[in-house]
């Protein structure tokens, strides 16, 4: 080995080693223990979503507007099934009246029995299509909740994303998170009063 290539070898060797005696021998900070010692707060915040459902007026309106629409479909649907309860009750009845009647050879004739077999078995397959109307009813006017409900949450969202949008438009904050998934906070990231007040004063 030249003598040259000893020296540069040593160089490189003493150098190494003042890189592991800096690295290893200064105290190393956390990103927590940085933010905490600097004093400042992340660049994120927080809102909570249900505190803006109970305090954001639209959302307060709406929610009342599809609750109303609920309860009258409730009304709706309760009052055909009472008409179908009475009518059945009264099939029940004239279906056991005939039967009576069969047992003990009260009808004047073979052919007025059969005439009133047949008007209840016609009565009997209008209820069926009746209750399967109501099935079919009850069915839809689910439907039509949940696609307004979706339609309601879908419209909430999108106010709430163009307002946060507006709002930190200077991009002071890099996130802006539901609360919901925030496992452990501490104060100063929470901005909930401030997007609600927002919001209200926006749809005003």
């Amino acid at each position: 080995m030249s003598k040259g290539q000893l020296v540069i070898n040593c160089v490189l060797a003493v150098a190494v080693a003042a890189l592991f005696y800096v690295f290893f021998s200064s105290p190393r900070k956390t990103k927590s223990e940085e933010v905490q010692i600097s004093g400042e707060h992340l660049p994120i915040a927080f809102v909570n979503s249900d505190s803006i459902l109970l305090h954001y007026t639209f959302a307060i309106e709406a929610n009342e507007r599809l609750m109303s629409k609920q309860e009258e479909a409730t009304v709706r649907l309760d009052e055909k099934f009472k008409a179908f309860q009475r009518d059945y009750e009264t099939f029940q009845r004239e279906a056991m009246d005939f039967q009576k009647k069969l047992e003990s050879n009260a009808f004047l004739s073979r052919e007025r029995a059969e005439s009133e077999q047949a008007r209840l078995q016609q009565k009997q397959d209008r209820l069926v299509r009746q209750q399967q109307d109501l099935e079919n009813l009850q069915a839809q006017l689910r439907e039509d909740f949940l696609n307004e409900q979706q339609k309601l949450n879908l419209q909430l969202i999108d106010s709430v994303q163009q307002f946060l949008k507006e709002y930190n438009a200077d991009g002071r904050y890099h996130a802006i998170i539901n609360d919901a998934v925030v496992l452990n906070k501490v104060g100063g990231y929470d901005i909930t009063d401030e997007v609600v007040e927002g919001l209200n004063k926006r749809a005003k």
